[in-house]
């Protein structure tokens, strides 16, 4: 694809997004919050200079259905889709684009970490709950997009051309990477990033706005297996601290050349070793300063099958790294409810019940009750009590709220 196929690619995405605007009223539902938080980001995306993530654009449809119906909203759905993919794909393949997905990707990540800090602070609040989820949400799915994205790039030959040329044969400069600060644009409309969004009013979902639930093939589900016990921490063995210290090497060499989608495939690698080797490696990571990469390793982990997860979680325990468990489970609650029963009774029969317990509480504080109960129907007798138990300790409330959900799920509490 040559240079100007690329920017016309991006200049017919950026005209439908206008077209589709046209049809809403920016007073209301997600087109109005995002006009209202970020305009600037809204703009950049009607001009072509920046790609929304689909999630936005999945959010001005949902507006669409409710102007003109889900009929039109389905058909426009699949026109957006095509365009959206293509012009994605040529806005990434400018220079510098596979750079900036991974420090983007990098953002994200630090994005979904406060997002899930943010929901255990939201308790008892509905509004910042809400928004809370959304968040979360939002930053999990597009973690997710900017995989498979910094993916294709991988694939694909960059263009070397430092200019798009548009159909007028006007020079549009290429976009360098983002800071690594406080993320602005309508990439992150939405999300509460930063003091400035913090001090604007939380508006209140309207009708038809309710946190949608982390999408995306990472939470495809696998095949449930029971670990029998987590693989010890392996401290010292030599054997570890020199693969450990291989994948340091490998990051910091390839950070420093800036090829951050190989430095991505290596942490999903070191993400499938054995569990008793992983602790070595985030100690590793966090004494070398590569805290980012360290918080990426975690994300991979907890996409593990429910039996790895629990393995991985009950080495970094014994290895004394809480804290590093402590996120590996809040990132595990993202997954879908039969995953995580299946990680809880893995945890339980490995002997890990604090850490059992840790995940069930992180789960109840973030997710629905609806869904909280889902937990329970592989095995009720086990799993309703450690549930109970779990909502109570986030509150009465939350407790009452569960048995309810319980009892209308036709799951027996005692």
């Amino acid at each position: 694809m040559t240079v100007h196929q690329h920017a016309v690619e991006v200049r017919a995405f950026a005209r439908y997004l206008r077209d589709l605007a046209a049809l809403l009223d920016p007073g209301r539902g997600w087109y109005g919050i995002f006009c209202a938080r970020d305009p600037a980001g809204m703009r950049a995306c009607f001009e072509g200079s920046e790609v929304p993530p689909w999630d936005v654009v999945e959010s001005l449809l949902q507006d669409l259905a409710a102007v003109r119906g889900a009929g039109q909203a389905a058909e426009e759905s699949v026109r957006a889709a095509a365009l959206f993919a293509a012009s994605a794909a040529a806005y990434d393949g400018r220079p510098g684009g596979r750079q900036a997905l991974a420090d983007r990707l990098d953002m994200m990540l630090r994005e979904q970490s406060d997002a899930v800090r943010r929901l255990g602070d939201a308790d008892g609040e509905p509004d910042a709950l809400a928004w809370a989820r959304d968040d979360h949400a939002r930053a999990t799915a597009r973690c997710v997009e900017l995989r498979d994205r910094l993916a294709a790039v991988e694939r694909t030959v960059p263009v070397t051309d430092p200019w798009f040329r548009g159909q007028d044969g006007a020079d549009v400069p290429t976009v360098s990477a983002p800071r690594r600060g406080k993320p602005s644009g309508a990439r992150f409309a939405g999300l509460d990033t930063g003091d400035e969004a913090e001090a604007d009013p939380v508006p209140s979902p309207g009708p038809g706005l309710p946190a949608a639930a982390p999408r995306g093939a990472r939470f495809r589900g696998a095949p449930a297996e029971v670990a029998p016990a987590p693989s010890a921490p392996e401290p010292d063995d030599p054997a570890a601290h020199r693969a450990a210290g291989d994948v340091v090497a490998q990051l910091v060499r390839l950070r420093a050349e800036g090829r951050s989608g190989e430095a991505h495939v290596v942490l999903c690698e070191a993400a499938a070793w054995p569990a008793g080797r992983l602790p070595v490696l985030a100690a590793a990571l966090r004494g070398a300063g590569l805290e980012a990469d360290r918080a990426t390793l975690l994300w991979e982990m907890s996409s593990l099958t429910p039996a790895e997860l629990a393995a991985a979680a009950g080495a970094l325990a014994a290895a004394g790294l809480a804290d590093d468990c402590g996120q590996l489970l809040r990132l595990g609650v993202a997954r879908p409810a039969a995953e995580v029963a299946d990680a809880v009774v893995a945890l339980d029969r490995a002997g890990l019940e604090a850490e059992a317990r840790a995940l069930l509480e992180a789960f109840v504080r973030v997710r629905t009750p609806q869904e909280a109960a889902r937990i329970a129907e592989g095995g009720p007798r086990h799993l309703v009590p450690r549930l109970l138990a779990a909502a109570r300790e986030v509150s009465a409330t939350r407790e009452r709220d569960l048995v309810h959900a319980l009892r209308v799920a036709g799951v027996a509490a005692p």
